[in-house]
């Protein structure tokens, strides 16, 4: 993704009024992407302006490049901006022992920022093992986190969980386990996701049906953050990029504009083959109909020897503090895995990055770890004295 042009910006002004330029400008990225971007101007001499009744001012172009990556260690990264105005972030801790959370006023804060242990694994029974991928929300006035956990008797008898938290600051309070979510079949599920949609509240989750390896995606409408109504199929892997090494879709994350409503993915096994999907659905539609999803036949990121990240997938959507939206994601360093299974080699770093959409209306992802130079590019003003 390269920058294309930069939009002229033109403004007229009267004698009396103060000159005031716009805060951003509109860049092409390519044929399908126009963006805003935040600029910061040259300063403009408004007794010149008066003297010749014309002036070109010139502006640099901001883009925020974070850190690659932002938090080692740290996979299935999911990261809320509450309305206290702080960030909060959270991942997989590497032992899969305990749910991890920090925050912080801004984002580029957060790796710095002192991680508190909100809860800790069963030393038996559920709970015990495998405490992946938490998620954190606030619904109704109460903190909730879903997480997915093991038990020590069968590590893979992983389920959804939810534990709830009252305080004010979700670090100093109280967490209370409120429970497995009630799926409608007791077999291997995790990576549940909640969000509201047109005043009703849903869960998507990722599970197999029991004995059978395919792990499809599901939604169901929620009675309560640990309860839901009727199960229904949304999706599962189906084309060859989804099926390499296991058949997978899992890993859903929800972002929504004012016409569709849409659910990022991952697929396939969780080395360098793994790679983000989507599903879209119109926001009038009803969202337990299968039919009323469609999903992208190709990939929407996908590993890069360019950036060299590998395996980009189980993704969260965030906005930064300027309201732009950012894709939330973990990768690897490199290609393959350096344990026996994938699932232990830790190197799955926190990673993120701003996300654009395209002049049809979808989220475009780009290159995991891409960068964009502006530094052969101006933006320019054209001011008139009317």
């Amino acid at each position: 993704m390269d920058v294309k042009h930069i939009h002229e910006v033109e403004i007229d002004v009267s004698r009396d009024k103060n000159i005031q330029l716009p805060e951003r400008v509109l860049v092409d990225l390519n044929d399908n992407i126009t963006a805003e971007f935040n600029v910061n101007w040259d300063s403009v001499d408004k007794n010149e302006l008066l003297d010749k009744g014309y002036l070109e001012v010139e502006g640099k172009v901001e883009h925020k490049d974070y850190p690659k990556p932002f938090i080692e260690q740290r996979a299935d990264p999911y990261l809320y901006k509450h309305t206290d105005g702080y960030y909060y972030f959270t991942g997989s801790y590497p032992l899969y022992d305990r749910v991890v959370l920090r925050r912080a006023k801004t984002i580029d804060e957060l790796p710095q920022a002192e991680e508190k242990v909100i809860w800790w694994k069963h030393e038996s029974g559920i709970m015990s093992e495998h405490i992946w991928a938490p998620e954190i929300h606030f619904i109704d006035g109460k903190w909730y986190v879903h997480v997915a956990a093991g038990d020590k008797d069968d590590v893979w008898a992983i389920h959804p969980y939810v534990l709830e938290c009252d305080a004010e600051n979700p670090l100093e309070g109280e967490w209370v386990e409120k429970g497995q979510v009630n799926t409608e079949f007791q077999s291997f599920s995790l990576d549940a996701t909640t969000f509201e949609h047109q005043g009703k509240r849903y869960l998507v989750w990722a599970q197999k049906v029991d004995n059978d390896q395919i792990s499809n995606l599901y939604i169901a409408e929620m009675e309560n953050p640990w309860t839901i109504k009727k199960q229904v199929l949304l999706s599962t892997p189906e084309y060859d990029w989804e099926v390499i090494g296991f058949d997978v879709n899992e890993g859903p994350a929800m972002i929504k504009d004012d016409k569709k409503i849409f659910i990022g993915f991952s697929a396939s096994a969780t080395d360098e083959n793994y790679a983000m999907g989507l599903l879209h659905a119109d926001v009038n539609s009803d969202l337990l109909d299968p039919s009323s999803w469609t999903k992208k036949q190709v990939p929407v990121l996908v590993s890069s020897d360019n950036t060299r990240e590998y395996g980009p997938g189980h993704n969260s959507f965030s906005v930064d503090e300027d309201g732009y939206e950012l894709l939330v994601y973990h990768a690897r360093p490199y290609k393959g895995f350096n344990t026996e299974n994938p699932l232990y080699d830790h190197n799955r770093h926190a990673r993120i990055q701003r996300l654009f959409w395209t002049k049809d209306g979808f989220p475009y992802f780009g290159e995991p770890g891409y960068q964009l130079d502006f530094s052969n590019y101006k933006a320019k003003a054209k001011i008139r004295l009317k």
